[in-house]
């Protein structure tokens, strides 16, 4: 009698494909996370808003002797995190912040940790002053570091050479083409879409030709190049000079600004006087109206007031830096939002695509 044979099974093809099945599922959970310290909330809100994203569930708090206390109620295991933090005054504290929270996430397993850090705080101590002073900025790239960062995302650093006190990876984005945007939706170029926000008009004595972007100072001619060639506009360069100490600085104008309007381009603003001292040199030369777009506003002291009796007209800044109150208030200051293009950058960073094409 003829003996049933049973029909062999590829056990081993089923095996593979619920493992590659798992293996899939397992990818698409890991997504992004957004963390939020305390130094610009509104900032994090509104990036992910723009991506969509709920801020993760996190306490950040201090006890009674002023100790910093993290806790992280949501899992965080094998997950793509971003933790938002300027380290902007009081700058010790934010740093301490940002330090402990990528501790307690590297304690908790995350795949991978990015610091963003819009406003990167240390970044003017790039070099020694003097003898038996320090490199804070190398310091502070250490430290996070240590805490367990495994990247770096941050704006117009004050040095780009900072870039290179890291052994992980740093993108350094620029508010450039955020500047290019708002000064050309205000002009209200020909063909130019609106900006999505309410901005005061940029009515320029003879046409948008006329406009001249200025460098305050030497050390920040690049930038100002940057914007100008955006823009397809001319440039000038203020020459700072002390003959000695105890002496007023002199301010020699680089270029012809008469009959021009001015805008002052830089990267930080602290208390203003050399900004303020800027826009009172080119009108003494000639300039028909002065503004200046800077991406950090530190305005330390009396700076909102000296700002607001000073020739300058306009001081556009970004929001890496959360305004105070007198900012809020004052008649001659304005904040643009850096929240869509941090978000494009840390899309790009999760998905493993280029940043720098965010800027072509």
């Amino acid at each position: 009698m003829p003996v049933a044979r049973t029909p062999h099974i590829n056990k081993g093809g089923g095996a593979a494909k619920a493992t590659l099945i798992a293996c899939t599922a397992a990818r698409e959970r890991h997504t992004m996370k957004i963390v939020a310290c305390n130094s610009n909330l509104p900032l994090a809100e509104k990036v992910a808003a723009e991506l969509g994203l709920p801020l993760c569930n996190a306490t950040v708090r201090r006890f009674a002797d002023m100790e910093i206390f993290v806790e992280i109620h949501e899992n965080v295991r094998g997950e793509d995190v971003f933790v938002i933090q300027s380290t902007c005054s009081p700058t010790n504290d934010n740093l301490m912040e940002l330090l402990i929270m990528l501790d307690a996430l590297r304690r908790g397993s995350a795949r991978r940790i990015t610091a963003v850090m819009p406003y990167f705080g240390y970044a003017r101590q790039d070099r020694k002053s003097g003898p038996r002073t320090p490199i804070s900025a190398k310091l502070v790239a250490n430290i996070l570091v240590e805490a367990g960062a495994n990247r770096v995302l941050t704006m117009d650093l004050h040095a780009m050479q900072i870039q290179g006190f890291f052994d992980i990876p740093v993108d350094n984005l620029y508010a450039a083409p955020l500047f290019t945007r708002d000064i050309r939706g205000r002009m209200k170029l020909d063909g130019e879409p609106p900006l999505p926000y309410d901005a005061p008009a940029m009515d320029i004595p003879g046409g948008p030709h006329n406009l001249m972007i200025v460098s305050p100072d030497v050390g920040g001619v690049v930038r100002a190049r940057q914007l100008a060639q955006r823009l397809n506009v001319d440039l000038a360069i203020i020459d700072k000079r002390r003959e000695r100490a105890g002496v007023s600085e002199v301010m020699n104008v680089i270029g012809d600004v008469r009959g021009r309007y001015c805008v002052l381009v830089d990267d930080i603003v602290d208390s203003g006087g050399s900004l303020c001292n800027a826009a009172e040199a080119l009108m003494k030369h000639g300039a028909v109206a002065v503004e200046a777009y800077v991406t950090h506003g530190v305005l330390t002291g009396s700076a909102v007031s000296r700002i607001g009796q000073s020739p300058l007209g306009m001081l556009t800044l970004t929001d890496s830096i959360k305004a105070t109150e007198a900012v809020k208030d004052s008649a001659n200051i304005r904040q643009i939002s850096t929240a869509a293009l941090i978000s494009r950058a840390m899309q790009a960073i999760s998905d493993e695509s280029s940043v720098s094409s965010l800027f072509d």
